[in-house]
């Protein structure tokens, strides 16, 4: 099984960084590495089942998301390269923010894990979109 980690500290309280990422159709906050967000079906963007298309290329699915505790997970149905549905099988990616108590920041993960043949590829591919994402949410909570 591969797997993908990413996380960095954003300097807000844990409800405004939440109430930026929870939204699955709509990523104004992702423009560094998001260049189009197409929703898919009749799903809200808070509702398990959720579909979008990001960047006219990777097919996501939410599969569950949690007010209470600040995540959300989500599964790569298709995309480009090592991440096509021939590819790599069981994509699940998820999104975890915790409290900074003594600051009042935010610590948020990005991970993922996945099976496929080539897991040092999607690793590869992957792991840079996530840290241009949780860089690009940095600046635009800055």
């Amino acid at each position: 099984m591969g797997k993908c980690y990413n996380s960095t500290v954003i300097n807000a309280p844990i409800e405004k960084v939440w109430d930026t990422v929870n939204n699955f159709h709509d990523l104004p906050w992702g423009t560094a590495v998001v260049t189009s967000t197409e929703k898919v079906g009749d799903k809200q963007s808070n509702e398990v089942g959720a579909r979008r298309i990001l960047n006219d290329a990777f097919h996501e699915t939410l599969l569950s998301i949690d007010n209470d505790e600040f995540t959300f997970t989500y599964r790569i149905d298709d995309g480009p390269g090592p991440v096509a549905k021939d590819c790599v099988q069981n994509y699940f990616g998820a999104v975890k923010l915790s409290p900074i108590t003594d600051s009042g920041e935010t610590f948020i993960e990005w991970s993922s894990s996945f099976d496929s043949d080539n897991s040092s590829d999607v690793s590869e591919f992957c792991n840079p979109i996530y840290a241009g994402l949780l860089a690009s949410l940095k600046a635009y909570l800055a």
